[in-house]
């Protein structure tokens, strides 16, 4: 979506309405080819995996006893996880996604769905692709409904219908779009459970970066996100979620996309003025080294059921 629809990534395109969901579509076909290729040639010698690692955030109704905020929060995690997740576990892409890009196509008089069409042997062939399900999360959404005008141009985001709102009460240690919110995690990893059939679950992206860099490299805010998302983690575990692994974002700081350098979500500081690119240990690195020596927390009074 922002590398063919806002053009905020590689590789830059700005084509609104319909090329993210070409290229989703040949992710999606592309991600199944691969792992049809392992499975035939490669899995009895190896025993290996491969499964497909997907972002996402939480989207949570504003008001919980609204019919319509709660659909539209659907709408959110389908639009988000379920656009990949649900052809792979599925076969298909998730029926609000079918039905509110095919209306909006249709308003446009568009002859077909902007959104594009699996084969019956495609779904076939997609379906059960994945081995694990790697998860990348970082954040949380209250959700609304918004009803968009008709647009003779449409695009991902008009198709959704809803509007998203965050709590100024969430801690937002790091940039503007990525507050602190930790039981939105356990949601998530519970409704990947109940849709896909509780698949194996490997976290492989969740952490925050700095706004304002310390210069004794105190980053108390990640120390207490990580604690909050650990938490969660563990509570979705006690759930029954079948959470495998956990890998902290990221190990060192990094190119970030479009931010360049400028965005540091490094365990490790790196000075990147110096040629040498010397390393620098955060405080966050020995409260992470005492999680992971412990596989989860030192003091159980830290864990919070």
């Amino acid at each position: 979506e922002k590398g063919y629809e806002t053009g905020e990534h590689a590789p830059g395109l700005k084509l609104g309405g319909c090329a993210a969901y070409k290229a989703a579509h040949h992710i999606i076909k592309t991600h199944a080819k691969v792992w049809h290729s392992y499975n035939n040639t490669w899995r009895r010698e190896q025993r290996g995996m491969v499964g497909i690692s997907l972002t996402s955030g939480w989207g949570e109704p504003v008001d919980p006893h609204s019919q319509t905020d709660r659909d539209a929060a659907e709408r959110y995690i389908q639009f988000h996880l379920g656009w990949f997740a649900n052809p792979i576990y599925r076969g298909d892409y998730p029926e609000v996604m079918k039905n509110y890009v095919g209306k909006k196509s249709a308003q446009q008089g568009l002859g077909t769905s902007r959104l594009p069409t699996f084969s019956v042997q495609e779904k076939t062939y997609i379906k059960g692709t994945s081995d694990f399900l790697g998860i990348g999360h970082f954040t949380t959404r209250y959700v609304l409904q918004k009803n968009f005008p008709f647009l003779q141009v449409s695009s991902y985001h008009t198709d959704h219908d809803l509007a998203e709102l965050v709590d100024p009460n969430w801690p937002a240690p790091g940039p503007k779009w990525l507050y602190s919110v930790p039981w939105g995690f356990r949601r998530l990893l519970n409704f990947i459970k109940t849709q896909y059939g509780n698949p194996l679950i490997y976290v492989t992206e969740n952490g925050v970066s700095e706004t304002v860099q310390c210069t004794q490299l105190c980053d108390e805010g990640r120390i207490q996100y990580l604690k909050g998302y650990i938490n969660e983690i563990l509570k979705a575990l006690n759930d029954g979620v079948n959470v495998k692994g956990y890998t902290a974002w990221s190990l060192l700081d990094k190119f970030e996309w479009n931010k360049g350098f400028s965005e540091r979500f490094g365990l490790y500081h790196i000075d990147f003025n110096n040629k040498d690119k010397p390393r620098y240990p955060k405080a966050s690195v020995d409260y992470y080294k005492k999680i992971i020596s412990a596989n989860g927390f030192p003091n159980p009074r830290e864990v919070i059921s």
